[in-house]
């Protein structure tokens, strides 16, 4: 299932993220710093959407009270609160 994320208070805009039986297929990142994009595009590929939101939750990112990996975390679990529906 794709779903698409508009993220808050950080630089990148949005999150596009296809998940499948609870695993990251594909993460794209626009906008934001490139190589913190790819980085963690590549690093969650594969992972089950429950351990990455327990590994990126809460990181911060100077004092924006939220950062990228924060944001992926939030996407996550907008998307199992709609997928539950």
């Amino acid at each position: 299932m794709k779903f698409s994320y508009k993220t808050k208070g950080v630089c990148c805009a949005q999150m596009d993220i296809d998940i499948e039986d609870n695993k990251i297929n594909e993460l794209i990142i626009t906008g934001g710093c490139p190589g913190n994009s790819q980085g963690m595009s590549r690093i969650v590929q594969g992972m089950d959407i429950d351990e990455v939101i327990k590994r990126l939750e809460g990181i911060p990112c100077r004092n924006k009270g939220t950062s990228c990996p924060d944001q992926l975390a939030t996407a996550l679990k907008l998307y199992k609160e709609e997928a539950a529906k």
